[in-house]
């Protein structure tokens, strides 16, 4: 079984689509979404019904949660709450319940998904390094937990310590624990601007990094033609 786990789309339609292809070519066949479905980009309508469509599990993200609330947004980075203010007027209401209505956190099969961590999920803290995910091994229960927020992909792995190991093709080792951040479809943010995911050959004990490139200057183009923040289209070319 491959199972193709992938998060942060950001509402970059053209990424996820790029995405879901060659995850399919890769031969997966069940899909695992870690949240932020929408916020930043100019198509969250078409990507929640993608990701809803596939009636696979699905963890909220914080702007999932900021895009179907009433709240404000006042204390959060301005170009963040512009894009999730005008999120809010494209969404139905019968969205923003489906949005709301997300878990925090899931098991799937024998692994964990979250947003951003297991120690205070409705926090989303940020885990930037080994010393922020020691907290989350503390409430990790599973060999295995995959989370993203950050946009940049890390794995952590516990054993004796707490080390990272290169994000790229990981081997499962028994005894150890690891806690793996699958990067960003929509939005990359470590320099890398192709759409990040990750697959899991559960059978083999793989865990694969894969990079798509997707039609980023039409999203680019949907942003100015939405009247977004120019920033949101013009950190697309560098993945930052």
């Amino acid at each position: 079984m491959r199972i193709a786990l992938f998060g942060d789309i950001h509402a970059n339609l053209e990424a996820l689509e790029a995405v879901l292809a060659d995850a399919t070519n890769q031969g997966c066949s069940e899909w695992v979404c870690l949240g932020d479905i929408v916020g930043y980009n100019a198509n969250p309508a078409e990507c929640l019904e993608q990701v809803k469509s596939m009636a696979c599990p699905v963890v909220k993200g914080n702007h999932d949660e900021d895009a179907s609330g009433d709240h404000s947004l006042e204390t959060m980075n301005p170009t963040a709450a512009t894009a999730l203010e005008w999120t809010r007027e494209q969404l139905t209401g019968d969205q923003q319940e489906w949005l709301r209505s997300l878990r925090m956190v899931r098991q799937v099969h024998s692994f964990t998904a979250v947003h951003s961590t297991l120690d205070q999920p409705q926090a989303w803290n940020y885990v930037t390094n080994k010393f922020d995910a020691m907290s989350n091994f503390s409430y990790q229960f599973t060999d295995v937990c995959f989370h993203g927020h950050t946009h940049v992909p890390r794995v952590f792995v516990r054993g004796s310590r707490v080390r990272e190991v290169a994000a790229d093709l990981v081997e499962l080792e028994e005894g150890l624990k690891y806690f793996i951040n699958i990067g960003s479809v929509g939005q990359p943010r470590d320099g890398d601007p192709r759409a990040c995911y990750v697959i899991y050959d559960v059978a083999g004990g793989m865990i694969s990094y894969r990079r798509v490139e997707y039609d980023r200057a039409t999203t680019q183009r949907k942003i100015m033609d939405a009247g977004l923040p120019a920033i949101l289209a013009e950190r697309l070319t560098d993945g930052r």
